[in-house]
């Protein structure tokens, strides 16, 4: 979902091993980032199609981050105990599961634009169900189809974006992906603060129906098209898409070639992967997956105005000020992510998770015994704050870019379905159980997750390699020796 998980993702998207499949000699003549036919300035065309796909990153987004500021009003207004809350918010992650699962097939049979339709039907359907219901079931089943939704949106867009912009620019614009997810959630909480949950969910069919309006005006991936043996309206979308002028005889050649490469090639069913050459790279991809969910983010994301409720300071306040953190984080991750390595991101980022929880439960355990009560609420407010920059600067997507680049091609579908998988069931864990661990013991919870992110930073120190500046081939010999 990150920039380099869309450059080197799951072997259904064509375009995404270009550099282990016939192109990979056009990638050693450059020097690493390699000489590619499809580098190319961004026309109109792309900007237009980019711009449609990641309103569906917005949605995503927007999903993720209505349950914290709906839910205040809608257990009051209708009446919903904090288990029949805890439902409403950990179903949308069962939906994603099942989005998730079905999501690569569906996208290889009906197509990248078809795919992103049906998931803003989804996504609209469940939102409308909220605006309007009556009860509870009303509230679980479009909590539900959006999670449906988003499962889908998860993993088309950012494999539009990667199959349609150019090589050269490709880093960039998936960028776009993430921060329109981080702008989708920022901007929830923000609106949640003014207008109600009805409201809310209203305005949440605005970027679902204009998605789903432009994606009538923008091509097809000429991937997608030459993958299912259209190779005359693949040509025709990759001439609109590079303009009018633009030589793309180079490019479309590189897709056939690559095209035939793939279906020549044989993929590991998931019991393959878990062979003990495989073993690393499993370990790998699948540890820093549960680490990221059961760190807390979902929690502390799905729920953060009742934490800072229950730590004695303003909901309101204290949301604002964690959306004026995620935003400028995740945009400097994005930056560093090819200057610094993912390896130091990952533990500064793991490190400031643990900091972050560490303050937020030390905040709980001084109201517990009564001491420095009006210096807690601040206490809570800063560990929240240091938890959401943290996470958003490495933690959140460099697990993703990891996975991508660490597993052989022939495994990556397997592999990347198994992995989106293990998250969102993590996600699903954290979310349904976050509330009732906080009644448990605040304090205790917090510290749990702390010292899971205490977890992470020696899992990366000692099995994360660095991936920074070497070829997939090079990361995949060192990993699976014996492949």
């Amino acid at each position: 979902m990150e920039r380099e998980s869309i450059e080197e993702g799951q072997i259904s998207t064509p375009l995404l091993e270009n550099r282990k499949g016939q192109s990979n000699r056009a990638a050693d003549d450059g020097g690493g980032r390699g000489r590619f036919s499809g580098s190319s300035s961004a026309t109109a065309a792309v900007l237009f199609s980019t711009l449609v796909a990641v309103l569906g990153s917005y949605v995503f987004g927007s999903a993720v981050g209505y349950s914290s500021p709906a839910q205040s009003g809608i257990m009051n207004d209708m009446g919903l105990s904090l288990a029949e809350y805890s439902v409403f918010g950990s179903i949308f992650t069962i939906g994603a599961m099942i989005g998730a699962i079905m999501s690569g097939r569906l996208a290889d049979y009906i197509g990248r634009r078809g795919t992103m339709g049906i998931s803003e039907i989804f996504c609209t359907i469940g939102w409308l169900a909220i605006v309007f219901s009556k009860g509870s079931w009303w509230l679980y089943l479009g909590r539900l189809s959006m999670g449906c939704g988003v499962g889908l949106l998860s993993y088309v867009v950012p494999v539009y974006i990667a199959e349609i912009t150019p090589k050269n620019l490709r880093g960039a614009f998936t960028a776009v992906n993430q921060l329109m997810i981080c702008c989708g959630v920022s901007l929830t909480y923000i609106i949640g603060i003014i207008v109600s949950w009805r409201i809310l969910a209203m305005i949440g069919t605005i970027p679902s129906l204009v998605q789903f309006l432009g994606l009538f005006f923008v091509p097809e991936s000429p991937r997608w098209l030459a993958k299912i043996g259209r190779g005359s309206d693949s040509e025709v979308s990759l001439q609109r898409l590079r303009g009018k002028t633009a030589d793309i005889s180079l490019e479309a050649a590189e897709i056939w070639n690559y095209t035939e490469t793939l279906q020549r090639i044989s993929e590991a069913g998931v019991l393959e992967l878990f062979q003990w050459r495989y073993s690393r790279s499993l370990t790998v991809g699948v540890g820093l997956m549960v680490l990221q969910q059961f760190g807390g983010v979902n929690g502390i994301v799905f729920y953060a105005s009742s934490i800072f409720e229950s730590a004695g300071f303003s909901g309101r306040v204290g949301t604002m000020a964690m959306v004026a953190v995620q935003i400028p984080m995740t945009t400097l991750g994005v930056l560093l992510m090819d200057k610094s390595g993912r390896r130091p991101l990952l533990l500064v980022s793991a490190g400031g998770t643990c900091v972050g929880c560490f303050l937020v439960g030390l905040s709980f355990f001084l109201q517990d015994i009564q001491l420095w009560k009006d210096f807690s609420p601040f206490l809570a407010l800063v560990g929240v704050l240091v938890y959401s920059g943290s996470f958003s600067l490495g933690m959140g997507g460099i697990p993703w870019v990891i996975m991508s680049e660490i597993f052989p091609i022939n495994m990556k579908g397997s592999a990347g379905s198994l992995v989106t998988l293990v998250s969102w069931l993590g996600s699903w864990i954290i979310s349904y159980t976050f509330n009732f661990l906080l009644e448990w013991s605040s304090a205790a919870t917090f510290f749990i997750f702390a010292s899971i992110c205490g977890l992470t930073v020696l899992f990366v120190a000692k099995l994360v390699p660095e991936t920074k500046g070497r070829t997939l081939e090079e990361i995949q010999a060192s990993l699976n020796p014996s492949w």
